[in-house]
């Protein structure tokens, strides 16, 4: 059978927002993978529009270009089914990239669509969605939807990101839930609670790494922190960069976890982007079942 590759870029994505860039990402595919269909996003086309369709023509390879939250939904569209994922890091963190060892140098990750070899990695689940690195409640959400108001305003996505969770942090307020883990029963009130696609190494830190994506495990964290100034300096020492292996989390690592709220809906972080899920939350892990493109080492 002939292998065929769609490659979907969305434009919007910090790493090919200028014409040039992009003009360079689209000299490197079609002297890489001249086989390749490369379709991007536009003003008149989304990259929902052009994952539905790219779906509905069966490629061997789906290829997404953008961010996490580009790749999260290219990946729910091909989770579970024989289609391999190729991945083009060009958002700002690139968190699943970086931790599956893709290069975050475009033209080493555009000859990875040659020469990578397929893996099966974990997802994690929450309801009927799908996160490659984690979702989160209480902070998390907060974050992001105020990040998302002041890139709206002009920031660009960093500083956008350090003041919102600054404010975040001034403003939090906890909540109540009870986490259903292995038959067992936990009663929490706490500002946050985040659930990760296998553990971290160091989950208070701006940019946190996972040693493993094939453990076929969930990792809960969370905040032992509970007055307000805590959570503040221990945020202020992630800025800056100054993490060990963290003490400041409770950590609970299964395949599955229940969290249970008296409100009917929570607002949910996944893989940076903000939604709105019924209650009870029920997330498992989904082992190995995203067949990925990744180097040969």
């Amino acid at each position: 059978m002939k292998t065929t590759i769609i490659v979907l870029i969305n434009n919007g994505a910090g790493s090919v927002k200028d014409e040039r860039d992009r003009a360079k990402l689209l000299g490197l595919l079609g002297a890489t993978v001249p086989d390749a269909e490369v379709r991007c996003t536009d003003t008149h086309v989304t990259m929902d529009e052009l994952i539905r369709q790219a779906v509905r023509d069966a490629p061997t390879v789906l290829v997404a270009g953008g961010g996490d939250g580009t790749i999260n939904a290219v990946a729910s569209a091909v989770v579970g089914t024989s289609v391999i994922l190729g991945v083009l890091p060009l958002g700002t963190l690139n968190h699943f990239a970086t931790d599956l060892g893709i290069p975050s140098a475009i033209a080493d990750a555009v000859q990875l669509l040659r020469d990578g070899v397929v893996r099966e990695v974990d997802v994690g689940g929450v309801n009927e969605r799908i996160f490659l690195n984690n979702a989160g409640l209480g902070l998390y959400p907060e974050i992001v939807e105020r990040r998302e108001s002041k890139q709206r305003a002009g920031l660009r996505k960093w500083p956008a990101a350090i003041v919102a969770t600054i404010q975040a942090l001034v403003r939090f307020r906890q909540f109540g839930v009870r986490i259903r883990v292995e038959d067992v029963a936990l009663l929490r009130r706490t500002p946050a609670l985040m659930v990760g696609n296998n553990a971290y190494t160091n989950p208070d830190s701006l940019e946190p790494r996972r040693l493993s994506l094939t453990s076929g495990m969930l990792a809960a964290y969370i905040p032992r922190a509970r007055s307000r100034w805590r959570l503040m300096w221990d945020t202020m020492v992630a800025l800056v960069g100054n993490v060990g292996e963290s003490d400041g989390f409770e950590l609970l690592i299964s395949t599955e976890f229940t969290v249970e709220s008296k409100r009917p809906r929570l607002r949910v972080s996944i893989d940076g982007e903000l939604v709105r899920l019924a209650t009870p939350l029920l997330f498992r892990s989904r082992a190995g079942a995203l067949r990925v493109l990744v180097p040969q080492s």
